[in-house]
């Protein structure tokens, strides 16, 4: 008897080395956006919930819409003043020509070249008036250190 749950605890801790079979999870390179906005039928509110976009773009994207009709593939929106290049790579995951819009609110836009520590009026600093004039002469009061 003493052989058999030998045997059988030795059997429990084979199994348990045993490692288990893995699935392989398949995991994007970048997550699957299912928020998108027609660029064929929104209107400029929704069309200004994208990233970079504000009202005077999406004016310009409803007003380019009505002159040429409907955009054929989404590259064509880089034809409207105001998107190049860049701006299309942040939007393009939440394009569509067709189907419906199923974003519902802002997405915010990230900016990697964005600078720091710039002020709210511009970024750019005030010079600071210097005491002495200009000339190097000592103005009007006239004392000398």
């Amino acid at each position: 008897m003493k052989h058999v749950y030998s045997a059988v605890a030795g059997l429990v801790i084979a199994l348990l080395c045993v490692p288990a079979p893995v699935r392989a999870e398949v995991k994007p390179d970048k997550p699957e956006v299912t928020k998108r906005v027609n660029i064929n039928n929104a209107d400029a509110s929704q069309l200004s919930m994208l990233p970079r976009v504000g009202p005077s773009v999406a004016d310009r994207i409803v007003e380019y819409r009505k002159d040429n009709g409907p955009f054929k593939k989404t590259e064509d929106l880089m034809l409207v003043q105001g998107i190049g290049e860049k701006t299309f790579q942040l939007l393009k995951p939440y394009l569509a020509i067709s189907g419906d819009t199923t974003l519902k609110e802002k997405v915010g836009s990230s900016r990697s070249g964005k600078a720091k520590g710039k002020s709210a009026k511009g970024g750019k600093a005030k010079k600071e008036k210097s005491a002495s004039p200009a000339d190097g002469s000592l103005g009007s009061t006239g004392a000398g250190w």
